[in-house]
């Protein structure tokens, strides 16, 4: 089909109107382009609404006698010129996807191709490609969003070098930046400002990146290892100059982490940052322009939380380390994502342990793992880290591929050992620096470095689901022994219905029952804690030497992204959690005894035999809060409960309102059994210091903040106490833990604070984000209400992610008992198909929050599919990304791989 230039983007803009289902890639089906662009230079003349883009690249032939097919939509194509001949449009076919330019209208050998297109940054509402924030031009264009600036080989094996010329619209456009080094800049004989980078290192066109727009700087400067100096600047809106100070340390210490844990030097002269105010992602990690997300940059006592601290710190650390991770050495195509962003995540979540707390940083990864990862494993979206067939990219930006990807680099770093991995890591480099590679390169590099064979463990990446492993022990006294034997089962998923055995590796340790560390022997080595592997379906592990019958602890730091299912007492549960000598284990036993009593206060036929271990667990857990030698982030973690949407993965046909009846009752004895003893815990986290976002000040407020939630729970009179801790801060996290306290209660405090609230931040965004996000998550019977009636507030709007997921998404992710409700379903349905037509990535993502529906009630379950069926019948008006994510949350995905 020809279409005419004019036509083509028109139908991208309405939305491509079609009668099929969309079409599958897959994995199996990948081969090189045809052709391949070496070189490409950019030339924008920027404009609200009819930016031109100048595009000339030199192209070399793979195969002989293939036609020329580059991806692009959402511009008007205004020529095409080979070899400097113009084309007409006979000589070559357009599509509402691509641009196809036959063989035989082309040359034998190389050739130049330019093509000149238009674009309209201003109405591009999908925040992909070139788009406006505010009066600011920016980029997007992992994974597909360099196909809206030019037609190309957008995929991540084409790396090319790029020179770009930047034209801005007049004098007031004085910050014009692109990828690698600025080589000139001046005015065009319009008096146009213009600047022109290059880039020395091959890139895919996903790492592209360009901003333009009045700008204030942030300037610093960082010496590498090898002595050169690197200048470090980060661009924001002029006002926010002072909330750029945190995001800059964090920059340079990860510049540091790099070099002295992986040998990573820095490559370029220059690193910018930009912070954005409209943008899909957290960040993006564009080579030598990272553009950010501007929650994830600004930061100052008065508007950001000790939790906006470590995300800044983490953040940019993250899209850092990508430098070696994912942009010198990068995917070869979209189903190797895993690759470059679990190996990233891996590495960021390690600095954040070596910055601040390795104990509490597992655990937090893990709380995260089990509450977004697990139930995508047990659920219809469940798929493998690396999956085998996608029909948007954008929906595999998942927590599978990355926090199930990073705890596969975890588990390869616990067999290897650290001296191992980094000899893996740096063979890895060697390789592949420059290169486009695949998850087998990066295993293969791992094990050629260590000796040791991984061919079992790339099972990993292929199959979906989460191990369970059953574990049982016997002590053989007169021996000596102890047995422990282990077996594993992966359950079914879509499109894998049989699984074989993974390679698991297993920390244990023997602990005595008077909570002495146990010495025993295993496969030679004698040591308290060992390193197993297990293979098999089942397997038997003998230890030596065991000079009693000892308590087993299994999984320590949580070895592997499993399911335990342990043959233990209550008795022996409430042992470990006092004798248990692995901080993170301790913090299990404690969860585990939690979700014990909570499910047995959800069953109607066990509540009333628990009474004895509901009041062990809560003298437990006064014990830990009065000793002094734990954290007090840790304590934090180890008097709070298992989340909700944890617990709902535990019970079958679950009703989420009895559920969170339950784990209330729970919460509910433990503020009730001892009030003065909280009182006098939360009193000793009090300080008149003035605010540092230190680790060390951070862990004292944030077991302030919990004590503070269990305090108000305790008594109602205790509202007073937190309206004190409310007017008595000095920063953001404290006023935030005052009002997050009271917002279940609700009442006039709560109602006067926020008022209050709101009108100190109106004019600061990310504040005022918060502010809809407290009301969103709030447990009062009318936030339904509540919810709807802020879609109607001057300061919503829908073309915002953060506000749009402030809002809309804390209410359908973040408040599952009131989102799974009937008339729930029906306004997040409403919300979805609005966002769809605006920002189709941010409504494929909202969808996501039905993917536990085959876990609920019956009724609630029906109700939710109705809701979804109602929205696929829309085939023919909704995105590839939305019609992915609710085909297969009804089931599809087989049907899809068939």
């Amino acid at each position: 089909i020809v279409l005419s230039r004019k036509l083509c983007y028109e139908n991208e803009k309405r939305g491509f109107m079609r009668d099929t289902a969309p079409m599958p890639i897959y994995l199996k089906d990948y081969q090189k382009h045809a052709f391949e662009i070496t070189d490409i230079a950019l030339e924008f003349e920027l404009h609200p609404t009819e930016t031109q883009v100048t595009a000339v690249s030199k192209v070399s032939r793979n195969r002989k006698g293939e036609d020329f097919t580059l991806d692009g939509h959402s511009m008007i194509l205004k020529a095409v010129y080979v070899d400097d001949q113009q084309l007409s449009e006979s000589n070559y076919i357009l599509t509402d996807q691509d641009l196809t330019l036959p063989s035989a209208r082309l040359p034998e050998g190389d050739f130049t191709l330019k093509i000149v297109t238009q674009i309209d940054p201003s109405n591009n509402t999908s925040l992909e490609g070139l788009y406006r924030s505010g009066t600011m031009y920016c980029t997007q264009c992992e994974s597909q969003g360099f196909r809206k600036i030019t037609y190309f080989i957008d995929r991540p094996d084409n790396m090319a070098r790029y020179r770009v010329k930047l034209i801005g619209e007049d004098d007031k456009m004085p910050v014009l930046l692109s990828n690698g080094h600025k080589i000139e800049e001046g005015q065009d004989k319009n008096g146009r400002p213009y600047a022109v980078w290059e880039d020395p290192h091959k890139k895919p066109s996903y790492l592209f990146a360009l901003v333009a727009g009045d700008l204030a700087v942030h300037k610093d400067k960082f010496t590498t290892q090898s002595g050169r100096d690197v200048a470090l600047e980060i661009y924001v809106e002029h006002g926010n100059e002072d909330r750029c100070d945190y995001a800059m340390d964090s920059l340079k210490r990860s510049m540091r982490w790099d070099e002295e844990k992986y040998g990573r030097e820095y490559d370029l002269d220059i690193f910018m940052i930009v912070a954005v105010s409209d943008f899909n992602f957290g960040a993006m990690e564009n080579k030598g322009l990272n553009i950010f997300n501007a929650k994830y940059i600004l930061a100052k006592s008065e508007t950001a939380t000790d939790t906006d601290y470590e995300n800044i710190e983490a953040i940019i650390a993250h899209e850092y380390f990508h430098n070696w991770t994912g942009n010198r050495i990068t995917c070869r195509d979209w189903f190797q994502l895993c690759l470059k962003e679990g190996l990233t995540v891996f590495r960021d979540q390690s600095f954040t342990g070596d910055m601040r707390s390795s104990i509490t940083k597992r655990i937090d990864d893990v709380i995260m793992l089990r509450n977004a990862q697990f139930p995508e494993d047990a659920g219809p979206l469940a798929h493998p880290v690396r999956p085998e067939s996608y029909i948007e990219i954008n929906n595999f930006y998942t927590a599978t591929v990355y926090e199930k990807g990073a705890e596969l680099c975890r588990m390869l770093a616990v067999m290897l050992g650290q001296e191992g991995f980094r000899k893996g890591t740096d063979l890895f480099f060697e390789r592949f620096d420059g290169m486009a590679v695949t998850v087998e390169d990066f295993v293969q590099s791992m094990a050629d470095a260590s000796g040791k064979d991984l061919s079992q463990f790339l099972l990993w990446y292929k199959q979906a689901g989460t191990p369970h492993v059953t574990a049982h022990g016997v002590y053989h006294a007169d021996q000596g022994r102890y047995h422990l034997t282990l077996s594993q089962k992966t359950h079914p998923t879509q499109g894998q219905d049989s699984k074989v055995a993974m390679h698991i590796p297993v920390l244990v340790a023997l602990i005595s029952p008077s909570g002495e560390p146990i010495t025993s022997e295993y496969a030679g080595k004698s040591a308290h804690e060992h390193m197993i592997e297990l293979k098999e379906d089942k397997a038997e592990f003998i230890f030596e030497n065991v000079s009693e019958a000892p308590l087993v602890s299994l999984f320590r730091d949580f070895s592997a992204p499993i399911i335990l299912h342990q043959d233990i007492s209550t008795e022996e549960c409430f042992l470990l959690m006092q004798h248990e000598t692995n901080p993170f284990n301790a913090y299990e036993i404690a969860q585990n005894i939690a979700e014990g009593i909570i499910l047995s206060l959800y069953d109607e036929q066990t509540r009333s035999d628990i009474e004895n271990d509901v009041t062990a667990y809560c003298a437990a857990i006064y014990k830990i809060l009065q000793n002094e030698t734990y954290d007090p982030l840790y304590k934090s973690y180890m008097i709070g409960l298992p989340s909700l949407g944890y617990l709902m993965q535990k019970v079958k046909n679950v009703q989420p309102q009895k559920l969170y009846d339950a784990r209330t009752a729970l919460r509910d004895a433990i503020a009730a059994y001892d009030p003065d003893a909280l009182i006098e815990a939360y009193q000793k986290t009090r300080s008149d210091k003035a605010f540092d976002p230190a680790p060390s000040e951070a862990t004292r407020r944030a077991l302030g903040n919990k004590l503070l939630s269990y305090i108000v729970l305790a008594d109602a009179k205790f509202s007073a106490r937190a309206e004190a801790h409310y007017r008595e801060s000095d920063n953001m996290t404290d006023m935030m833990g005052a009002l997050s306290a009271l917002s279940d209660r609700g009442g006039e405090i709560y109602n006067k604070l926020m008022q209050e609230f709101f009108v100190t931040y109106e004019k600061d965004q990310l504040v005022i984000d918060k502010w809809f996000a407290l009301q969103a998550r709030s447990q009062a019977s009318d936030v339904l209400d509540q919810v709807k009636s802020l879609l109607n507030h001057k300061d919503f709007t829908y073309k915002n992610p953060n506000r749009v997921r402030s809002l809309i998404g804390v209410f359908a992710h973040g408040n599952l008992v009131h989102f799974h409700k009937p008339d729930a379903y029906a306004f997040i349905a409403e919300q979805i198909l609005i966002l769809d037509k605006l920002n189709p990535k941010t409504a494929a993502r909202m969808a996501t929050a039905f993917d536990q529906i085959h876990l609920l009630d019956p009724a609630l379950s029906h109700a939710a599919r109705g809701v979804l069926e109602h929205l696929l019948e829309k085939k023919s008006e909704i995105s590839n990304d939305l019609y992915e994510i609710i085909f297969k949350t009804l089931g599809g995905s087989a049907k899809i791989a068939a």
